[in-house]
Order: structure tokens, then C-alpha cells, then sequence
């Protein structure tokens, strides 16, 4: 019975240490990698272990490997590696023709390296990150990428070491057959050239705008814009693959100072825009001393980089936003401007996705899709909205001076051509009619209930009424007609041929009905009531004053209360 008892005892010791050897050792299944393609993701396939000397090589780790504390690696894990390295373990057997690949699911990588043990035993060494050019990476390209090796008779042992400054690593690690590779990068190059390509594009008219009208908005859109898509290379790894692939140093440094300097440029030109010195002195100093407060923890933060000043920063980032929200609060609630409204709602897609690479980059979140791509997302809906709202502020605040510049050859309340102008042009166009034997058209439109609305409203109104019959005049002339303004109560429209009847009639009937629609610049009982005069040239008229004065005889015999609006001569 003793006997008994110290077999069972031992029986009882020996699977007690088997269990804890194997919760110490947790086991990573070898990964078959076979005909079909596809994506797939090492979370719960692969093991990690943090080196905090920085010391051990993959022969060590190799020779080592029972001892090593080994965890198993599971989706969202963050590792914070200042001054340490992060291993990572997995077996894998590819049995296809096709290669396979290991990306790291992240730019702006410090230095990554993959080693494993080829068939004749030497070691294979890949290293891509910001410690080599991209052109010198294994698989050039934005992330770093790795090519496994060919197919085997047995499962490979691969060991992937990480290096990463400042920012948690917790980039996705996943194997890519060499079809899914391409058709994903085939994608991230057609979504992030269309986003570049519009935002080079934006930034460049900008500029010009600037330059031509000297608008300060357009100044620091322009300024804005191109800080902001550089800094976004500089994030993506568009920057360190296509624009600046030999200097690593500045590679380095651009992953921490572009993005940086866009939101010193963001805050200004929110500034620029929301004029915060109309409601408050206060916040507007509030906004200086922000702006170059950010400017000084970007500066800290390139030339003496710690994770400490990065927190800093992201810290002010956050503040940032929180005082646009606040700028685009007051502006929406006391801007007295009709389009601030639109460029408030432009910053919105922005100041929501900014979010989550300052959330990671802070440590409170893994790296994601959002995280990577959310800010570029919010900025493509941004930076259209933007453009518009601020070439239809540049437009209203340069009307005067176009309306100003254009009196010699307009009229001056309705901006439609003048009589001179009109003249001009029915010359040009009467020559040309003969010379092609075609035929144009002449309307004269007039104002029947002119006297009516000066005696029962005012002149105020009436000046109203002109100016909306003006606008109907524009609306019924194409891109190769004029209309014109040619007295008190008449207004002209110059067809040109080749013109049948039929369509100046239509164009008439078109102009009739306009006026009868109520417009909200008048008074809710008051339409317009438009009589039209409609002739054929060249007739019988030797010059264009001719023609003209023809017609408009013909429309002052009309009756102001004639039941026929149109009248075809």
C-alpha cells in the first residue's frame, strides 16, 4: 500500500509539472499554406517574447527556446519597446507554387527583420523599417513586407524581431499569398493616388486663387493643404517609397514632424477662417498661444524625440480640436457670414477621424484601419467641401470690385450687358448671318406691370423686380447668347443662329413663364408680368440700331393689360 501511495505521488508530480511546462510553454500549431491564396493573420498562430536588452540573436532564441517565457500573441496586443525588441515565433509549411509573404500592417516601423533557417541550415536575414531605404527592403512598398520561404518538406521556424521608438507596437501581423499582396496593394495605390491627386490638385488652385485675387483664406487653405498631404506621406509611407527614399534620417524624422506641423497649420487656418477675434480678444490670443505652443512640442519633440514629449504633443493636438469645436461653435451659433456655415460642417469628417491616431498614438487603441487610413478618410470629404465654401466666400467678398469693374460695359442694376454692348454684338452677329445665309433671333422683353408696381410698392421693390426679371433673362440665354438691359422697363436676348421660329418662340413662352413664378425677393402677391416681342434677322434692317429700334416700336405697341404675351414679327 506505501508502495502504491508513492507511485500515485509521483504519478501526481510528474502531471502537475507537465501541465505547468506547458502553461509556461504555450504551443503554436504550424501553419500549412497551400493552394487557393488568400490572407491570414498571425493573432493566436504565433508566440512573442520581449528582449529588454536589445541582446539576443535568432541562434540564441533558437538554442534557447524552452527557456524563453514565450506568450501567445492575440489580436490587439500593444508592446511599448522603448529600448527593447520584440520577438515573434511561428512555423510555417508552404505547400503551393505561389510565394508567400509576412506584412507588417503599419508604416514609420524603426527597423523590422525576419530570419529563418533555409534548407542547407544557414540563416536568412530580410530587414526592412526606417533602418534601410525602402528600395533595399525585400518587397519594396508602404509597410514592411517579407518573403517566407519556398516550399519545404517540413514545417520553417520564422523569427521576426521588432524595434519601435516612442509609440506601442501593435501593428497586425499577416501572410499574404503573392496574389492577395498584389490585388492589395493594386487597391491602396488606385484609393491613395485619387486622394493625393485631389489634394495636389485642390492645394495648386488654392495657391492660384491666392495669388491672382491676394485672398488670405485661400493663403492658408493653400498652406494647409500642403502641409497636410505631405504629412500624410509621411504617415502612409508614400513619403520614405516614392519622395524621399535615400535620406533615412529625414525619413526618421518626418514620421513625428510633418504630421506634427499639420495640425500647427490646421489651427491656423481655422483661425484664418473663424476670425475668433470678433467675439473674443481672449480666444483669439487662446488660439496664438496654442498654435505656438504645438510649434514648440513638434520642435521638442524632432530634435530631442522621448516618448514623454510625443505624449505632450498629442496632448496639444487633443487640445486643438477641442478649441476648433469650440471656433466652430461660435461661428455657427454668431457668424453673421452665410457660408461659415458650410465650412464648419467641412472640419467635422476631420475632427472625428483625428481621433483615433491620436487615440493611438497615445496607447489607448490598437492599430486599425481607422487608426491608419481615418484622418486621410475624413480629409477626402473635407477638403471638396472646403474649396467650395471658400471660393463662394472669395466670390461674395469680390463681387463689388467685378461689379465695379464691369460698369463700363453693363448695366448697373441688373449687371446684365448694356445697350452699347448689345449693339456691338448684333453687328458681329448680323455679318455673320448674312455671310452664312442663317437666321438669328432678337427678343425684347418688357416689363408690362412697370407702372403698377412703382405706384403700389415703391421704388425699392421695383429695383427688386427688375433685378429678378434679370435673373430670368439669364437663365433663358445659353453660353452664345447675350441679354442685355436696353431701357427703363426693357431687356433684350440675342440668339444665335442657326435659329428657327419655332425655338425663339419656345424660348418666349419660357421667358413668360418665369416671370409668372413667384420669386421670395418680392412681395408674396406680386409676379411679373413679361410681354415678348420676337423677330427674325437679318430682315430688312440695314445695321443692328435699326433692327433694334424696329422691335422695340413693335413692344410699345403692345397694351399693358393684352391678353397676348408674345408677339412674333
Amino acid at each position: 500500500m506505501r508502495r502504491l501511495l508513492i507511485i500515485c505521488r509521483t504519478l501526481l508530480w510528474s502531471w502537475l509539472l507537465a501541465c505547468s511546462a506547458a502553461m509556461a510553454q504555450p504551443a503554436s500549431e504550424s501553419i500549412v499554406l497551400g493552394p487557393g491564396g488568400g490572407k491570414l493573420p498571425l493573432d493566436g498562430r504565433s508566440l512573442y517574447w520581449v528582449d529588454s536588452a536589445r541582446m539576443k540573436t535568432p541562434q540564441d532564441l533558437e538554442v534557447q527556446s524552452a527557456e524563453t517565457p514565450w506568450a501567445l500573441r492575440t489580436k490587439g496586443l500593444q508592446h511599448p519597446l522603448d529600448g527593447q525588441a520584440l520577438w515573434v515565433r511561428f512555423d510555417a509549411e508552404v505547400r503551393d507554387t505561389e510565394s508567400w509573404y509576412l506584412a507588417i500592417g503599419s508604416s514609420g516601423i524603426d527597423r523590422a527583420q525576419l530570419f529563418y533557417r533555409q534548407e542547407d541550415g544557414s540563416w536568412r536575414t530580410q530587414e526592412a523599417g526606417d533602418s534601410v531605404p525602402v528600395s533595399q527592403w525585400p518587397v519594396p512598398g508602404r509597410v514592411p513586407t517579407f518573403e517566407l520561404s519556398r516550399p519545404t518538406a517540413k514545417p520553417v521556424t520564422y523569427w521576426l524581431r521588432v524595434e519601435h521608438e516612442r509609440v506601442n507596437f501593435g501593428a497586425e501581423l499577416a501572410l499574404y499569398s503573392q496574389g492577395e499582396l498584389v490585388a492589395v496593394r493594386e487597391r491602396e495605390q488606385f484609393l491613395l493616388g485619387g486622394y493625393f491627386g485631389v489634394a495636389v490638385l485642390l492645394a495648386l488652385v488654392a495657391l492660384a486663387n491666392a495669388v491672382t485675387y491676394r485672398d488670405r483664406n485661400f493663403s492658408a487653405y493653400a498652406a494647409y493643404l500642403i502641409v497636410f498631404t505631405l504629412g500624410q506621406a509621411a504617415y502612409l509611407g508614400l513619403g520614405a517609397q516614392h519622395l524621399w527614399d535615400q535620406s533615412l534620417q529625414w525619413n526618421a524624422l518626418s514620421t513625428f514632424l510633418l504630421p506634427g506641423l499639420s495640425a500647427v497649420a490646421a489651427l491656423w487656418f481655422v483661425q484664418v477662417v473663424t476670425e475668433p477675434a470678433r467675439f473674443s480678444r481672449l480666444l483669439n490670443l487662446a488660439v496664438g498661444a496654442l498654435i505656438a505652443a504645438l510649434l514648440v512640442a513638434v520642435v521638442l519633440d524632432t530634435w530631442f524625440p522621448s516618448r514623454g514629449i510625443l505624449l505632450t504633443r498629442l496632448g496639444l493636438t487633443t487640445a486643438a480640436l477641442a478649441l476648433v469645436v469650440v471656433l466652430i461653435g461660435l461661428v455657427w451659433l454668431k457668424g453673421d457670414d452665410p457660408d461659415i456655415r458650410i465650412i464648419a460642417l467641412g472640419f467635422v469628417p476631420v475632427l472625428v477621424m483625428a481621433l483615433f491616431p491620436i487615440a493611438r498614438g497615445l496607447g489607448l487603441t490598437p492599430n486599425s484601419v481607422l487608426t491608419r487610413y481615418g484622418l486621410a478618410i475624413g480629409a477626402a470629404i473635407e477638403m471638396p467641401i472646403l474649396f467650395y465654401a471658400l471660393s463662394r466666400r472669395g466670390t461674395r467678398r469680390r463681387e463689388a470690385h467685378l461689379r465695379a469693374s464691369a460698369l463700363p460695359h453693363t448695366d448697373a442694376l441688373t449687371g446684365l450687358a448694356d445697350r452699347r454692348s448689345l449693339l456691338q454684338r448684333m453687328e458681329a452677329t448680323l455679318r455673320r448671318a448674312r455671310g452664312q445665309k442663317q437666321s438669328c433671333a432678337l427678343l425684347v422683353v418688357r416689363l408690362a406691370n412697370y407702372e403698377a408696381i412703382a405706384s403700389e410698392y415703391g421704388r425699392e421693390t421695383l429695383d427688386r423686380a427688375l433685378v429678378v426679371a434679370a435673373s430670368h433673362m439669364r437663365r433663358c440665354a445659353t453660353d452664345i447668347d447675350l441679354a442685355a438691359r436696353v431701357d427703363e422697363r426693357d431687356f433684350a436676348l440675342l440668339i444665335e443662329g442657326p435659329t428657327t421660329p419655332d425655338q425663339a418662340n419656345a424660348r418666349a413662352q419660357l421667358l413668360v413663364a418665369s416671370g409668372l413664378r413667384q420669386a421670395s425677393a418680392l412681395p408674396p402677391d406680386l409676379t411679373l408680368r413679361l410681354q415678348v416681342v420676337v423677330a427674325m434677322l437679318p430682315g430688312q434692317q440695314p445695321d443692328a440700331a435699326s433692327a433694334l429700334q424696329w422691335v422695340l416700336a413693335a413692344a410699345a405697341l403692345v397694351k399693358p393689360d393684352s391678353r397676348k404675351q408674345i408677339r412674333m414679327l
